[in-house]
């Protein structure tokens, strides 16, 4: 079964006393990242551990998604709100992920930390919003208005013949440039952590995952 082996490259010599699941080792496949990556409040876990450096309270942390999930200010969040969310983490949530190696979920204190492992874990689709283009379309679109383009160029055709060759094949390149950094850009900006809040529901997201953890 193919896998993407997401903790290889880190640099980190796993002989210390790193806690580091059998999953983690063996690697993520696709579809066991995109299950952590399919509920709202573990994209919120995932996305303040890749920003925090130290250890996180998981009471702040069931507040902070509870105040996020009611659209309500940090400290206006109920205790029975922030008991909702506290138990669906600590029963579900966090040793699910802890299981996968991306954190290390420590009970007894109440406390999460990342793992080596979570550095490689990145959201590997080409659509991240329901709404959007693939890019596989995108590129095949792209491919077909480039032969025209050409082929309309090579044959004198009307109106591609109203400009030189060299022309065309300077539109060409331009339009495959911008096209590779646009997608560049997309792609960094859909990395998993990236952006100044952590990454919400899509359109598309499986409700049944949402009511379950609640």
């Amino acid at each position: 079964m193919l896998t993407h082996q997401l903790m290889r490259g880190t640099g980190i010599d796993y002989t210390t006393d790193v806690h580091v699941s059998q999953s983690s080792q063996d690697g993520l496949t696709e579809d066991e990242l995109f299950e952590l990556l399919s509920n709202r409040r573990r994209r919120h876990i995932l996305h303040t551990l890749i920003t925090e450096t130290e250890q996180v309270d998981i009471g702040t942390l069931s507040q902070e998604i509870a105040a996020e999930e009611d659209e309500l200010a940090f400290d206006e969040v109920t205790s029975s709100d922030r008991k909702r969310v506290y138990t669906a983490l600590q029963q579900s949530h966090l040793p699910k992920m802890d299981n996968a190696g991306v954190l290390e979920f420590n009970r007894d204190r109440g406390t999460v930390e990342a793992t080596p492992a979570l550095e490689d874990v990145e959201i590997y689709m080409d659509v991240v919003r329901g709404r959007e283009l693939p890019w596989s379309d995108y590129y095949l679109g792209l491919t077909a208005v480039i032969a025209v383009v050409l082929g309309g160029a090579t044959l004198g055709l009307p109106p591609f013949s109203f400009l030189t060759m060299t022309a065309w094949v300077a539109f060409v390149v331009v339009a495959l440039g911008v096209s590779s950094i646009s997608h560049r850009y997309y792609a960094r900006k859909n990395r998993l952590g990236i952006g100044s809040s952590p990454p919400g529901s899509t359109d598309t997201e499986l409700e049944y995952d949402e009511s379950a953890s609640r």
